[in-house]
């Protein structure tokens, strides 16, 4: 009886709260993070797409990765007891440019995860940098992806998945995605343990994504319930210091139990977010609009030109002339005038706005003049 008791309170204990977020949704903890990495290499097997003799890095580049397999391609083969005929065809070979057409310079990037290990793979991103058409059917030559203290993380090699095509035939060109770029997956393997302060750290610190001290305070005391008072302390809207165990297997566990602990998150701000590029104005739930009257309507002129001729009298001595004329009409359309109550929420915005039938153009208009007027209580976001 005591049994089902103890695993009753233990249900009631951690049954998730509505509506509430996990804090490992809402948060990162400092230290676990991912790296970037970045390289120059190679792609080779371009069906004549590669950059030719345009870039004088790519023949460079070629020469140097022959040199280091310990093929000589600057001097006559002159060790070889060859005739005479072909010592001299060897050095003429010698001194000609190298062919680059299916070839590519490009630029290799990656992004290791936190707590990777040598050995694991990941995934790698392909750009050209010179004048390739298209890394279509190439193969990257091994690579090595270097990170920001200039030390070799990782080393990538691998044929290309281009989701882009071109063609062009008799001045016509067809393009379809970006040829110029490409992805390996597991292209990459790590040959160097980047070391993270999770194991010897004495605190963990949880860095809440978006600014709020609402949040903050909840996760606090959350943590502080759960596992006692003053093992959580908040430093600021951000950042939470949690006392960590000395053990490391006790960590991780620790940390697991934080992550998918359920807290109600403080309200985001009043925003709203418009883009003036495609027409898009997005409106969270926090937005909240004061007493005002709206009206908002276009005028349209239009312009008509037409030609007419001029004929003069009978008995004049006049001149049939070409005459030009215009028409000019002028349209504004009658729109009604819509009232905003005071401390109305999102769903009666919309439902005003759409009662006059607004265009999404005309709706970013009017949630701008709103916010000069004063009368839109949120921040207005303009991408």
């Amino acid at each position: 009886m005591r049994l089902c008791v103890a695993l009753l309170c233990a249900a009631v204990t951690f049954a998730p709260v509505a509506n509430a977020d996990r804090i490992k949704d809402l948060v990162d903890v400092a230290g676990v993070r991912s790296n970037q990495l970045v390289g120059y290499g190679l792609v080779a097997g371009l069906s004549g797409t590669g950059d030719g003799k345009d870039l004088r890095v790519t023949g460079q580049s070629l020469t140097s990765l022959l040199s280091g397999l310990g093929v000589s391609i600057d001097g006559p083969v002159s060790e070889f007891d060859l005739g005479e005929n072909l010592i001299t065809l060897a050095q003429q070979n010698a001194t000609q440019p190298l062919q680059t057409d299916n070839l590519a310079s490009v630029m290799v990037t990656a992004e290791i995860p936190a707590f990777a290990k040598p050995g694991q793979r990941i995934d790698v991103n392909v750009s050209t940098i010179g004048t390739s058409d298209s890394l279509r059917g190439g193969s990257l030559v091994m690579t090595e992806l270097y990170g920001i203290d200039g030390q070799v993380y990782a080393v990538a090699q691998g044929a290309l998945t281009v989701t882009g095509i071109s063609q062009s035939a008799a001045g016509t060109s067809v393009e379809i995605g970006v040829p110029t770029s490409g992805r390996i997956p597991n292209g990459a393997i790590i040959e160097r343990l980047i070391e993270t302060p999770f194991e010897t750290a004495d605190h963990f610190i949880l860095n809440v994504r978006d600014a709020d001290f609402t949040t903050a305070n909840a996760i606090t005391k959350a943590i502080n319930e759960l596992y006692g008072p003053g093992l959580a302390t908040p430093l600021d809207a951000v950042s939470v210091a949690v006392i960590a165990p000395s053990d490391l297997a006790q960590k991780v566990a620790f940390m697991s139990e934080i992550e998918n602990m359920d807290i109600d998150p403080g309200e985001p701000m009043a925003r709203v977010v418009i883009n003036s590029r495609t027409g898009t104005a997005v409106i969270n739930r926090s937005v909240r609009v004061a007493a005002a009257a709206v009206s908002h309507g276009t005028i349209s002129v239009r312009v008509s030109a037409f030609n007419d001729v001029s004929q003069p009298g009978g008995l004049s001595d006049g001149q049939t002339v070409e005459v030009t004329n215009a028409e000019i009409e002028v349209d504004e359309p009658a729109n009604n005038m819509f009232v905003f109550e005071s401390g109305i929420e999102l769903q009666d915005i919309v439902d005003a706005v759409n009662q006059v039938g607004a265009t999404p153009s005309s709706l970013i208009a009017i949630l701008e003049a709103l916010k000069r007027s004063g009368s839109l209580k949120a921040e207005l976001v303009v991408l």
